[in-house]
């Protein structure tokens, strides 16, 4: 079951709820966009879904694996540094700034911070969350069955 972020409690109740997403990690994300190409080849060149879905994982009992869905994504930084550093998530900062909803990967950040921020920061104009059950570990969640 979704459920969403609407207000600031809802974005402060969710951080507590996820320890400030302290010992998780990324494990997948899924974008999208809207556009595609028809089988004819004509474009639908509009990019009016822009969903983007992140898996998480982390070190707790409850909440283990949770899927965070931005609606109406509007910046996606992503920054995995490199295969020879680790990639856990040790705090987590969420801010909610005219309208939309910011999620960094660094706790402590101020609203002044995010445009100058340099590691992983999503924002979108709506977030909602499920808890995913039984799926813990390297299987992917998203996966073609193709």
């Amino acid at each position: 079951m979704w459920k969403e972020i609407n207000t600031a409690n809802d974005l402060s109740c969710f951080l507590d709820e996820m320890c400030f997403f302290h010992d998780s990690c990324i494990k997948e994300m899924k974008y999208l966009s809207g556009a595609y190409v028809e089988a004819n080849l004509a474009m639908h060149p509009l990019n009016d879904r822009r969903v983007l879905r992140v898996i998480i994982q982390r070190q707790f009992e409850d909440n283990s694996m949770i899927e965070m869905e931005f609606l109406g994504l509007k910046k996606l930084n992503l920054f995995p540094v490199s295969e020879k550093y680790t990639c856990e998530i040790l705090d987590a900062t969420m801010i909610m700034k005219d309208g939309d909803i910011y999620w960094c990967d660094c706790g402590d950040l101020l609203e002044s911070d995010l445009d100058n921020y340099n590691g992983t920061l999503i924002c979108a104009s709506a977030l909602r969350w499920r808890t995913i059950d039984n799926h813990m570990g390297e299987k992917e969640f998203y996966h073609s069955d193709m």
